[in-house]
């Protein structure tokens, strides 16, 4: 790898745009959420803008959050995962059953549940790398199983732990907060924690840019002796570990009551999430840093919405996320195919032009060029 040099796939503003233009081209959508936080703490002052509010918000999103990070990692990698929705249903019932069924105690049923987070993400790479089915029909494949297994498993029925013979820290690890009973909730700092370390790994680490060459152009990558394979491997590995845990958690938050059917909700949101966060940060690429700023657009706007008319809950989520993820997709596209325009451009710059051809001169001199 030495010499070899791999540039970043982001969408950078051009030297000599004015600073402010960089600013919006960077950072649009940190300013759009400033922008909504503003708005609906002026229509609803009295309960948008609390700290209620953002207590309660901010608890109930962790697990979507980690749910996004999970669809990042292999995105970054040029692949996506369909299945993490259904992954977390399953991972939600089995960090219960294993307790109450099974008799384990809960770390080592928490234990269990992340290890076969990364089975299934393991399944999901061979089925992608050496089976070479598409990843879009193989993770939604894989999710369908899933889904099964946990219908099977829970006989299509809510599982209830009415003998309480779950773990007594087990609820502790969805509800605990810093700062007292009115703190800040802990699963949210840790999902935003893990968002800001995938960052910095993705962002400035070799692994990273090695797996950002791999989902910018497989082929070159393979060229360049990257080992492409074992980063998609660990790609959906890694996917399959951040659900498994979302799973964890999302089921301590229920208190001993799982639902077979409560994963699938999640994964919608999370690709509106993944899809709006590469338009900001890093315009132009998948980033943690900007899924996280996906989910905050994503929730406040939300959130005020639902505050501004309530009721309306049964259409607007489906609504808003929906028009969302239109139009996440559209200035991700743009931006697409403005760098590789932009690309071209340079490409078309660095060339150098042909030599002028020689011109012979009738007088039978000497051709001057």
């Amino acid at each position: 790898m030495s010499g070899t040099s791999i540039r970043s796939t982001a969408l950078e503003p051009a030297p000599g745009t004015p600073r402010s233009r960089r600013l919006l081209t960077v950072y649009g959508l940190v300013f759009l959420l400033l922008v909504l936080i503003g708005l609906f703490s002026l229509l609803q002052p009295g309960t948008f803008p609390t700290w209620l509010n953002f207590r309660l918000t901010a608890g109930g999103k962790a697990v979507q959050i980690l749910v996004a990070l999970a669809v990042t990692v292999p995105m970054v990698a040029g692949k996506i995962d369909l299945s993490v929705g259904y992954a977390l249903g399953l991972w939600q019932v089995l960090s219960l059953t294993l307790q109450i069924r099974f008799g384990l105690p809960w770390w080592l049923a928490c234990l269990v549940v992340l290890a076969l987070g990364a089975v299934v993400g393991l399944v999901n790479a061979l089925l992608v790398e050496l089976a070479q089915v598409d990843a879009f029909i193989a993770t939604l494949a894989t999710g369908q199983v899933l889904f099964g297994i946990t219908l099977w498993h829970t006989k299509g029925q809510q599982v209830v732990d009415r003998a309480s013979k779950r773990g007594a820290f087990f609820d502790h690890l969805g509800t605990w907060t810093i700062g007292g009973r009115q703190g800040i909730p802990g699963p949210f700092l840790l999902a935003v924690a893990i968002g800001a370390l995938l960052y910095v790994v993705l962002e400035y680490t070799p692994l990273g840019r090695y797996l950002y060459a791999v989902g910018a152009n497989p082929r070159s990558a393979e060229l360049s002796a990257i080992p492409r394979r074992t980063y998609v491997v660990g790609a959906f590995v890694a996917s399959g570990v951040i659900v498994a845990l979302g799973g964890i958690i999302l089921e301590s938050r229920l208190g001993g009551v799982a639902q077979a059917n409560i994963g699938p909700e999640y994964l919608f949101p999370a690709l509106v999430a993944a899809f709006l966060g590469s338009t900001t940060i890093r315009p132009g690429r998948i980033n943690a840093l900007g899924t996280l700023v996906g989910i905050a657009i994503a929730t406040v706007g939300l959130s005020g919405l639902l505050q501004q008319f309530p009721g309306k809950d049964y259409f607007l989520g489906p609504l808003f996320n929906g028009l969302t993820l239109i139009a996440a997709i559209t200035i991700a596209s743009t931006a697409g195919r403005r760098r590789i325009q932009s690309s071209e451009r340079h490409a078309t710059i660095a060339t150098p032009s042909p030599a002028t051809p020689a011109i012979t001169e009738p007088t039978g001199k000497e051709p001057t060029t």
